[in-house]
């Protein structure tokens, strides 16, 4: 499960100081002390218990500027600081119990209750206001699983437990997994979130726990809808490419997007299954999964 981190100290940051401390020192969470660091950073804003709620009532009154962080705001997210800052960002979340109006309107699929899943970025996380969501904690091997859907997953639950008020976690990339359930009353956590111009092409999970499988990759790229629409548009340069991303391509999601872009494109079920088999033999697991379901559907098209 996530390493749990007890960062001494009763100092207190406005936000601005917390952003400062991350700034100028980084928050690399593969070092221990940039990890500890950015720990007793996030306690310290913690521990300011009116900056959200004054930042919030601002922006709602129109006195500060919604561009100062993107206009990222929503429902449920509230980014807090601006991607330019460093290789960090903050954001807050909210978590709406089941008695909230928000909840019974949009469900638990809005506010990612009950999907079991990874990250591809490493974060830190405080409890921050109210009891704090549930979760189920699972450990995996990212390196032994290949993505496909289906795919069976060796998930090691751990516990279950809730980010209570002051408690401060570090959610490890590709390892540790949680399906989320509903706070007891509306709480709010703060993140600290690892950015890494790569992450983009590290693949996130959706699993499937009953099954103990993967049920799907959730990060896609528009770089892999952009090739499905060229493909789509038929013209040569975009087939060519495909092809070549298909054999080569150093991301095994963009290959499988390629190979399913030119499927798209057969004319009959013999010839979607001679591309299927081309990719089945690609020489990606991801691939290979994914192609070999293809073609299992096209010989049993009922199923």
């Amino acid at each position: 499960m996530p390493r749990v981190m007890s960062p001494e100290g009763c100092e207190t940051h406005t936000l601005e100081e917390c952003i400062e401390a991350l700034r100028i020192r980084g928050f690399d969470p593969s070092d221990e002390e940039s990890l500890q660091h950015g720990a007793q950073a996030l306690r310290a804003l913690g521990n300011n218990r009116t900056f959200l709620g004054d930042r919030l009532v601002s922006e709602i009154a129109g006195l500060s500027r919604a561009e100062d962080t993107g206009g990222s705001y929503g429902p449920q997210v509230i980014v807090l600081s601006r991607p330019d800052q460093g290789d960090f960002f903050l954001r807050a979340n909210v978590w709406p119990s089941r008695d909230e109006h928000m909840m019974r309107a949009s469900g638990d699929a809005s506010f990612v209750y009950g999907l079991a899943h990874d990250h591809n970025f490493d974060f830190l996380t405080i409890g921050y206001f109210g009891p704090g969501y549930w979760s189920e904690y699972y450990e995996y091997e990212y390196a032994d699983v290949a993505g496909y859907a289906g795919e069976p997953v060796d998930l090691r639950f751990v516990e279950r437990s809730r980010l209570e008020e002051g408690r401060i976690l570090h959610y490890r990339a590709h390892r540790d997994v949680h399906a989320q359930q509903p706070a007891d009353a509306l709480s709010v956590s703060i993140n600290i979130l690892h950015r890494d111009p790569a992450q983009g092409w590290r693949d996130q999970y959706a699993f499937d726990l009953e099954a103990g499988q993967v049920a799907r990759i959730v990060n896609p790229s528009s770089s892999e809808a952009f090739l499905r629409i060229a493909v789509g548009l038929g013209t040569p340069e975009a087939l060519d490419l495909a092809e070549r991303f298909g054999k080569r391509h150093p991301s095994d999601r963009m290959r499988f997007a390629a190979w399913d872009a030119l499927a798209s494109q057969a004319r009959s079920p013999g010839e979607a299954d001679r591309i299927w088999a081309g990719a089945e033999a690609s020489g990606s697991r991801l691939v290979a999964g994914e192609a070999r379901q293809r073609r299992a559907a096209l010989e049993n098209p009922a199923r």
